[in-house]
């Protein structure tokens, strides 16, 4: 039985791992959070420390689309009238010292449309790998995520992106409350401070496991190498994203 070694314990927890019932969330690898100008870089923060997530997710994506697995993205970002952003957070940010909706280098912050608010260039989708736009921290907030990922009979999450304590977490999180296994990538997630990081990190394995287990990208990349390629095959939710 294919899994994949992790800690606090080999993924999935029970199933088999495939294509079939295995999703790859890839969340918010976005300009915003990852260039000079950006959100977390008006906020003060290093943002060497985010990038270094670009590379082992590029590969991981490669080696997940030729094995067929689906792959869904996701961005943060608001509204241009700002109408679904909540007063508390808007505040929040202001006091951090990068309001949502301002304007800066990389156009206004946080706001859909803007330069800063797209995916990473290394890291941009695939036509049919679905976009998943959130207003909020989690990916399953005010989104279709959930039934998507129904749609196509996803039981396990692979899950990695930016940034470990917050988007990634809230998601994981409410992903483990809707009945999901998850393995979280720690090479593929990074914080804009390394302590924040590793603690987040420590929370997923800690009861034995109490949100899923955590593991690298070349444990997965490694277990599953031997599934034969489908290059050239649309995957399942590709075929249903054409069709819908």
């Amino acid at each position: 039985m294919m899994k994949v070694a992790a800690d606090p314990y080999a993924f999935p927890y029970q199933r088999e791992l495939t294509p079939r019932n295995t999703a790859l969330i890839v969340i918010d690898v976005q300009i915003d959070f990852c260039d000079f100008g950006g959100y977390l870089d008006q906020k003060g923060f290093d943002i060497s420390l985010t990038r270094t997530v670009i590379q082992p997710i590029k590969d991981l994506l490669t080696i997940a689309r030729a094995k067929g697995f689906p792959i869904f993205h996701t961005r943060e970002g608001h509204r241009s009238d700002l109408a679904d952003l909540s007063e508390v957070k808007h505040w929040r940010s202001h006091r951090a010292g990068a309001e949502i909706g301002s304007e800066g280098p990389l156009g206004r912050i946080l706001v859909r449309g803007e330069p800063g608010w797209q995916i990473v260039p290394e890291l941009t989708p695939l036509p049919g790998e679905p976009v998943i736009d959130k207003p909020g921290n989690g990916a399953f907030y005010a989104t279709d995520l959930d039934l998507l990922l129904q749609r196509i009979g996803v039981k396990n999450l692979v899950i990695c992106g930016l940034t470990t304590a917050v988007c990634v977490h809230s998601t994981l999180r409410e992903a483990s409350d809707r009945g999901y296994d998850i393995l979280l990538l720690e090479d593929c997630c990074a914080e804009s401070d390394p302590r924040l990081h590793a603690a987040a990190i420590e929370m997923v394995k800690m009861e034995g496991g109490i949100f899923g287990t955590v593991g690298t990208s070349q444990a997965f990349i490694s277990t599953v190498s031997s599934l034969p390629d489908v290059k050239g095959q649309p995957s399942e939710l590709n075929r249903y994203v054409a069709l819908s």
